[in-house]
């Protein structure tokens, strides 16, 4: 039951955001009454904080599955970018709930005890990928990762989460695969310029 209430949440959430979002709506997809919402998860409040985790639970699942330590580490980093990327786009309802908690002003994620902990896979699999870049002599040495991330992440994630406003303002078509392709291509080439020891 609390599955279906999670996953039932996560569509309202993404669709409506949180102020949007009713708990009727949940209550009918999920196939439960309002009282299990509440039975299971005290609030609305509560409900919506750990739909954002469960978000970066499986984003950090997903980063597990990538096991770049065997891999040299340029070609690690582009497989680590274009990752990213892909989630993003596989994942919009990811972006909907982020931009919806970034409404909010992070209220709902600063009593979460574990999402902090959610970025260390990631984190460790860039710092690894500099360190070992940098031991070889392929990138720059003291590159924070922290500040690595955020530039992939935002590469990604402003052009996913703004493509159709950016598509009518531009007169491109941001979401055909061939535009898609290229921006990968792009912030790859962005992020890659930048840590390239020259």
């Amino acid at each position: 039951m609390q599955r279906r209430i999670l996953q039932a949440a996560t569509v309202e959430f993404a669709e409506h955001g949180f102020g949007g979002a009713r708990v009727e709506r949940i209550s009918r997809r999920a196939g439960t009454v309002d009282r299990m919402l509440y039975y299971y998860f005290d609030s609305k409040v509560a409900l919506f904080r750990r739909v954002l985790e469960g978000g970066y639970e499986r984003l950090g699942e997903a980063e597990q599955q990538l096991n770049l330590t065997g891999t040299a580490p340029l070609e690690g980093m582009r497989q680590l970018i274009a990752f990213t990327w892909n989630y993003y786009l596989a994942h919009p309802e990811f972006i909907r709930l982020l931009n919806s908690e970034n409404l909010h002003q992070g209220q709902h994620l600063k009593d979460s005890t574990t999402v902090a902990a959610l970025s260390f896979p990631l984190l460790s699999i860039l710092g690894d990928l500099l360190t070992r870049g940098a031991k070889a002599k392929a990138f720059r040495r003291n590159i924070d990762p922290v500040d690595l991330y955020i530039t992939i992440a935002a590469l990604a994630y402003f052009y996913l989460s703004n493509r159709h406003t950016l598509s009518r303002f531009l007169g491109r078509d941001l979401v055909s695969p061939k535009n898609r392709k290229a921006w990968l291509a792009h912030i790859t080439e962005v992020v890659i310029d930048h840590i390239r020891l020259r």
